[in-house]
């Protein structure tokens, strides 16, 4: 399944978009938009965007869990080395320091993503706080070529940015379409 990312400039172009798009066999769950217009969304009855869409809880989350795994499995390995509780501590105690340390990095690393916006946005930041809808277009097999001939024909208003694998992917790489309003650097 890939994500095509288009922008579009206004309110009435997304919600034709959305018709469209459902015109050609897309369901609601494959369509998402991201706006600062989620009053807008909402009663135009399109669908929005979703927090692992939109907040880098999934990468940051990761990313904690694998430094937490790192510092419990140093930790353990202190423990055993040291003994600090004698020599007959199970195996599964160490197991333990391991997990809660891993589950800990987890959540810290979530709490930071809370707060962050997703990294695959921050090419679009600006035109999305500009007032800009940025549609996510989840294509399943086959479906890309149609849903790009129908934008390209229907909305020459909208604008195809970029394309990715999967969206929820929190370490894959966007590919972005060259064009100036956004520099190939991400």
């Amino acid at each position: 399944m890939k994500c095509l990312y288009f922008l579009t400039p206004a309110l009435k172009s997304a919600h034709t978009i959305s018709d469209d798009l459902h015109a050609v066999g897309v369901d609601d769950w494959y369509i998402h938009v991201i706006s600062k217009d989620e009053a807008g969304l909402k009663k135009h009855r399109i669908h929005s965007s979703n927090y692992i869409e939109t907040m880098d809880i999934v990468r940051s989350g990761l990313t904690g869990a694998f430094a937490g795994f790192a510092v419990g499995m140093l930790g353990a390995v202190v423990l055993a080395s040291l003994q600090p509780f004698g020599p007959n501590v199970p195996v599964v105690a160490y197991a333990g320091v391991v997990v809660l340390a891993t589950f800990f990095g987890a959540w810290e690393g979530g709490l930071v993503g809370v707060s962050t916006e997703n990294k695959k946005l921050k090419p679009f930041h600006d035109d999305i706080e500009a007032g800009k809808y940025l549609f996510l277009i989840y294509a399943r097999k086959g479906m890309g070529e149609v849903i790009k001939a129908m934008m390209s024909e229907k909305h020459p208003e909208s604008e195809h940015v970029a394309t990715d694998r999967h969206f929820v992917n929190p370490f894959g790489d966007l590919r972005r379409k060259d064009h100036s309003a956004h520099p190939t650097s991400g």
